[in-house]
């Protein structure tokens, strides 16, 4: 899973990564809401923890500029504000679940487990393609009777080639989705994994093949 949280309170939001990453979360922080905003624009996040007191543009604003932009990314709206009024607009901009200020970190865990659970595609144990079976919680791949295991980058690429098979993903989408949104990978790094999937696909003997597609990306191919 990976969150982004949106929270000015330096301390706050520090804190709240702590929790999550050692729960095995993966997480990005911004400290206002225009921040925010930008950064879920990308759409690689399981659920965005998003304040409502923010500098720049607040959490109303920020949910409603996602939802008019049809990002559909689960928002936990986490604030001090307690009036059911806040709650109600939180939710009428588009917001899927409120707390307020304090919490315990048990809740919040299973707020997030709740939301993922409701965000369809997310809890889909496997991804297929032709005649590739991937486990999604073991990194595991499957084909015809054999086996071999994936690590996290290598299982995550391989998620995003199958959920988008018609058409093209680029070295960047996959440098924003899999390492992330300020990370210094390169087209490098990108190349390598590509070459690391594509040395299992063969030693599994899939049908399955990888294409390069000159100023496109990779797109995920069957042999005919």
């Amino acid at each position: 899973m990976r969150v982004l949280i949106v929270e000015d309170e330096i301390r706050l939001a520090d804190a709240l990564a702590q929790i999550l990453k050692e729960n095995k979360i993966m997480v990005d922080v911004v400290y206002d809401g225009k921040d925010g905003y930008e950064y879920a624009l990308t759409n690689i996040y399981d659920v965005i923890i998003l304040d409502l007191m923010l500098p720049l543009m607040n959490g109303f604003e920020v949910s409603k500029k996602l939802r008019d932009e049809k990002i559909q990314t689960p928002i936990l709206i986490l604030t001090a504000k307690y009036s059911t009024t806040d709650k109600v607009t939180g939710l009428d901009c588009g917001a899927d679940d409120y707390m307020t200020k304090p919490f315990e970190s048990d809740e919040l865990l299973a707020r997030l487990r709740a939301l993922t659970r409701r965000h369809g595609e997310i809890q889909l144990n496997e991804a297929t393609f032709g005649d590739l079976s991937l486990n999604l919680s073991t990194g595991d791949l499957h084909c015809k009777g054999k086996s071999t295991h994936l690590n996290f980058k290598e299982s995550e690429i391989l998620k995003i080639l199958m959920a988008n098979t018609g058409g093209a993903i680029t070295k960047d989408d996959l440098i924003v989705k899999v390492w992330g949104y300020d990370s210094d990978a390169t087209d490098n790094n990108v190349k390598a994994y590509i070459s690391f999937i594509r040395k299992k696909l063969n030693f599994l003997g899939s049908n399955v093949i990888i294409t390069a597609l000159r100023k496109m990306g990779y797109r995920l191919e069957e042999k005919e």
